[in-house]
């Protein structure tokens, strides 16, 4: 059972001890992504997540890497559009390393101008990494079209131009703004001794200054049936079509889940049967949900030979009017709450996957969802749920955004 404490700063600490297991994973999440930043500073979200790796001053790189690697544990990150983590997992009794390591990096490090010039440098080869891959670029280009001129349709690594002029001061304004403790939480899952984390929790956590700049509002963007496409000196063709969905925590959510499950989430759905098992048009199709504080999207993604795109467009098409029109039968969503139940029981097995669930949860929702809860919400949905959520996000006055990556087209 988890249990959530408050520290007088307004850090949110939820901690789970799980007594048959001899790891513990600890998480700090920060509520600061790309949907924070502007066309000017984008990507420093996840350039100051690549920078507290970078050395503090009390340890190098190579020693912040060893401290944890030394003991046998993990240590990683990663940025997403509405948040940062910073986490670690190690053995029940190294758990004082991680919290001091994870401490230290936050509140320690040195962002060294000749470290900043190395790491803009390895950042703009990840973007070029991306822009090599086509899926991944579809579905960025998506995201780019659909939430136009909003940040939540910035990219999440930024722009080699936004990054350059990146500053020491840009990153201090930025860290002073969003890496406050009311806008963030620290979670812990695994084996502990309750006292002791707690403990060296309020040692490294308890004078962390609280914001003196209250974060703003985070706005509704503007969903744009949007067109675009990229040409790329590549064999396949991939599509990313986009529909505007439902915020995070909208009453219907669990809804779309199962339509998202038996529409084209994994081997047994609809589109994958029809695309790829019985017609053999695609190698890759599937669809998914994203959601966020104000917005959501719906995405349907396919990868093919560039022959076949219209073919493609048009079954998936097909597929989301059928729906439309014949719903879903009973024992599609008996079978289909199965299997979402076996997924979400399955995916909360490790220390880590629980960690990951409770801090996202707590920052992103103020609340935790019991893994009781979540069964309840999924055996809640009905045929009259599903048919409202088909027809709130696939209504025809709810065109998509189209995002295409695909060959070069031939000049004759």
């Amino acid at each position: 059972m988890y249990e959530i404490i408050t520290f007088p700063n307004g850090l949110r600490i939820v901690i789970e001890k799980i007594t048959h297991v001899k790891s513990v994973t600890v998480g700090v999440w920060i509520g600061a992504g790309s949907c924070r930043e502007t066309k000017e500073n984008n990507g420093i979200s996840h350039f100051i997540e690549h920078m507290l790796f970078k050395g503090t001053q009390r340890r190098t790189a190579k020693e912040i890497a060893g401290a944890i690697d030394d003991i046998g544990g993990q240590i990683n990150a990663f940025t997403s559009r509405d948040c940062t983590c910073y986490y670690a997992k190690v053995l029940t009794n190294h758990l004082d390393v991680a919290v001091d390591v994870l401490a230290d990096m936050l509140f320690n490090s040195l962002f060294d101008e000749k470290d900043m010039i190395l790491e803009k440098n390895v950042i703009a080869e990840e973007i070029n990494m991306y822009e090599d891959s086509p899926e991944e670029l579809a579905h960025d280009l998506l995201m780019e079209k659909a939430w136009n001129n909003n940040s939540l349709g910035y990219s999440i690594l930024g722009t080699e131009k936004a990054l350059k002029k990146i500053s020491v001061e840009d990153i201090k304004e930025y860290l002073h703004r969003c890496y406050v403790p009311e806008n963030a939480v620290v979670s812990v899952v695994g084996n502990f001794d309750r006292e002791q984390l707690l403990g060296l929790l309020r040692e490294k956590f308890s004078d962390w200054e609280k914001g003196t700049v209250a974060l703003e509002e985070l706005s509704e963007p503007k969903f744009y049936s949007d067109f675009s496409q990229v040409n790329k000196d590549i064999e396949q063709t991939h599509l990313c079509i986009g529909y505007k969905a439902l915020p995070r925590g909208h009453e219907l959510a669990y809804s779309l889940m199962v339509v998202n499950t038996i529409l084209g989430s994994g081997m047994s759905s609809r589109l994958f049967q029809n695309i790829r098992e019985e017609k053999g048009l695609a190698y890759s199709i599937y669809s998914y949900q994203t959601t966020f504080a104000k917005a959501g999207l719906f995405t349907i993604y396919a990868g093919m030979n560039p022959a076949r795109l219209e073919q493609v467009q048009s079954l998936i098409y097909e597929e989301i009017n059928r729906l439309k029109k014949d719903s879903i039968t009973p024992d599609e969503l008996q079978k289909c709450k199965e299997q979402l139940k076996g997924n979400l029981i399955l995916g909360l097995e490790s220390t880590s996957s629980r960690m990951h669930t409770f801090g996202q949860s707590l920052l992103l929702i103020n609340k935790i969802r019991t893994l009781d809860e979540m069964i309840e919400k999924i055996d809640s949905v009905d045929l009259d749920k599903i048919n409202s959520v088909i027809d709130l996000v696939f209504a025809d006055n709810n065109p998509p955004a189209i995002a295409i990556v695909q060959k070069n087209q031939q000049i004759s």
